[in-house]
């Protein structure tokens, strides 16, 4: 009989930040495959909790997740905890479950922290509907791309981001979003959270005055819905259209869908303009 795999959520921050079923699963199972197993040592400790450790991060991951399916294969109980959160969300861990779902294993997800939940619930922003993208690319134009791509996105988008880059993301994201609302979350959980809400502008000023250090959060507004300006470019190509033969009817309509503006006012604007 094969075993079963435990997706465990462990803490954020704050060792306290643990669900009892999660300290149960971790306490019965016969090994606990970790992220860093120095870092899980903390937190295993704290609670007295001993048992077999299997590391399990970054360049390890497809090696040793054959070493836990042995373990799941031969009947044994295992589970699985990153360093922070839940595994596969923007942290190790997707390798093996994937893997052990194509053997119809049985997968057990243990619910328990979580920094974009934690982050979101308080930032004040729409939570009707939100974008998780996690970490962005750490190349400037494959990052630039990213956020161009997600620039008419309405719903409240939600990001990680690494200490050593959060300056320069915000800095792209201010070039491309404007002045949106944002929040910032930084060591939540922690002795030193922050949380920062602002425009994005005053947030890069903020944080350029600060210490920068820990795991950010970054929260922005979705594109919000503003009235369409008809610009002189759009009237322009109705009157390209029309010198080319095409009704003004059918030439408003044409460039109004493609400007995403009021076919009325763009035909007003047309005839007044002559």
């Amino acid at each position: 009989m094969k075993g079963t795999l435990y997706i465990v959520s462990t803490p954020i921050g704050n060792l306290e930040d643990i669900t009892l079923r999660a300290l149960n699963t971790l306490k019965e199972v016969d090994v606990i495959a970790a992220e860093d197993t120095r870092h899980s040592l903390k937190l295993l400790n704290y609670y007295d909790i001993s048992k077999p450790l299997i590391s399990y991060w970054g360049e390890k991951e497809k090696a040793k997740s054959e070493e836990v399916l042995e373990r799941l294969r031969s009947g044994q109980s295992v589970a699985l905890i990153s360093d922070a959160g839940t595994p596969g969300i923007s942290d190790p861990g997707s390798v093996l479950i994937k893997r052990a779902l194509e053997e119809d294993m049985i997968v057990i997800p243990i619910p328990g922290p979580s920094a974009l939940i934690a982050a979101l619930s308080v930032s004040g922003l729409s939570t009707e509907e939100f974008t998780f993208i996690g970490f962005l690319p750490p190349k400037k134009s494959q990052r630039q791309k990213v956020l161009h791509d997600l620039s008419l996105e309405p719903r409240t988008l939600v990001f990680y981001e690494a200490p050593h880059r959060i300056l320069e993301t915000l800095i792209d994201m201010e070039k491309i979003f404007g002045e949106r609302k944002a929040v910032v979350a930084r060591e939540i959980t922690k002795l030193h959270e922050e949380i920062l809400r602002d425009s994005i502008s005053e947030t890069i000023s903020h944080v350029e005055q600060s210490t920068i250090a820990g795991e950010y959060v970054i929260i922005v507004e979705g594109r919000t819905k503003v009235k369409q300006i008809i610009t002189d470019d759009a009237l322009a190509e109705v009157s390209s259209l029309m010198k080319k033969g095409l009704g003004r009817k059918e030439a408003v309509k044409k460039i109004a869908e493609a400007y995403g503006l009021s076919k009325k006012e763009l035909y007003d604007k047309s005839l007044a303009g002559e």
